[in-house]
């Protein structure tokens, strides 16, 4: 078998070539950004079971594992939604969406 051995490259390496990459990678630092300028407002029991989802528009999307939690984090989003512009982002809503464990 003969392969051609190719260098290894970063992930910023390959987004250079591939604007679609490079938007992905763009949007998921975004969401993490989002994340952690609203964490301390949620309790840390909580945090491990919050992901970052997607923001489209002026809405933002969190992952909660676990209805219990999604329910207390909607009463939560009230709070998180002022934090979120005053940092700079434009965001009308938080979507919460339960993961299920499939």
């Amino acid at each position: 078998m003969n392969r051609r051995s190719t260098p290894p490259f970063t992930l910023q390496q390959a987004a250079k070539d591939s604007p679609t990459l490079a938007s992905l990678i763009a949007r998921a630092r975004d969401a993490g950004d989002r994340l952690r300028a609203v964490e301390e407002l949620i309790p840390p029991l909580m945090r491990p079971a919050i992901q970052a989802g997607p923001a489209e528009g002026d809405e933002w999307c969190l992952l909660v594992k676990g209805s219990a939690a999604a329910a207390k984090l909607r009463e939560l989003a009230p709070m998180l939604v002022p934090r979120l512009r005053n940092r700079g982002w434009e965001v009308r809503s938080i979507r919460i969406k339960v993961q299920t464990g499939r």
